[in-house]
Formats: structure tokens, C-alpha cells, sequence
């Protein structure tokens, strides 16, 4: 694993901490976490796609995020047990909200716009 994945593993790592941690802190709102969720999607997408496009960074975990809550429409018993368990509940969602895709959206807004700000600094850094 090189420097550039191992970076993107530990984000994404931290940003799963910093979710949970939004969850059980009740001052914080709840969109918070839809946020720090989209951002998780983001920065592990670029943890197996590397040198992907602009493009791609960007619609890969956009897809992945409204997939993920589309799905919350389908109302099987096998998958409501599924989301009833903990691991479920943050993977999958409880319900449909438009809201969550407008988090979503900015979320990986975010995270891009963080990866590209880094990615200049990193730059700077390496060429003093």
C-alpha cells in the first residue's frame, strides 16, 4: 500500500469515528452525520480507485450514496432485519429522506474540495 492509500484508509477511518461519535452526541443534528457519511463514501472511494478522474471521484460515491438510500424505499423483512442491527442501521439506513440525498450531495462536495485543497498543499509541501 502506498502513501496515497494508506492517507485515504486513515481519513476514511476517521471520518467512520467522527459518524459514530455525531450519532451519540445529541447537540449535534442528525444531517451532520449524512454529511460525515457521504464524506466516508468519498474518501474510501478513493481508497480503491486512486487515479481516477475528477468525474469519477466525484459520481462513484454520489451513485454508491443515492443507491443506498433508494433502497431504504424496498421494504422486504429479510433487509428490515438487516438495518435493525447496528452494523445494518449505519450501512444501510432506516428510511427514505430527499433530505439525505441533499447531504449526501454536499457531503462529497466537501470531501472533494477537501481532497483537492489537500492535494495542492501535499504538492507545495513535496516541492520545497
Amino acid at each position: 500500500m502506498n502513501n496515497r492509500h494508506f492517507l485515504y484508509f486513515i481519513i476514511t477511518i476517521l471520518v467512520v469515528l467522527l459518524g459514530i461519535l455525531s450519532r451519540k452526541i445529541d447537540a449535534i443534528p442528525l444531517f451532520f452525520g449524512d454529511i460525515l457519511y457521504a464524506g466516508m463514501v468519498y474518501f474510501g472511494c478513493r481508497f480503491l480507485f486512486i487515479d481516477s478522474d475528477n468525474f469519477r471521484k466525484i459520481i462513484i460515491p454520489l451513485l454508491l450514496c443515492y443507491g443506498i438510500e433508494l433502497q431504504q424505499l424496498y421494504s422486504a423483512e429479510w433487509i428490515i432485519e438487516i438495518r435493525n442491527t447496528t452494523l445494518g442501521h449505519y450501512v444501510l439506513g432506516q428510511g427514505f429522506l430527499l433530505s439525505d440525498l441533499v447531504c449526501y450531495t454536499f457531503g462529497i462536495a466537501l470531501a472533494f474540495a477537501i481532497d483537492i485543497l489537500f492535494l495542492k498543499c501535499s504538492n507545495l509541501k513535496l516541492e520545497i
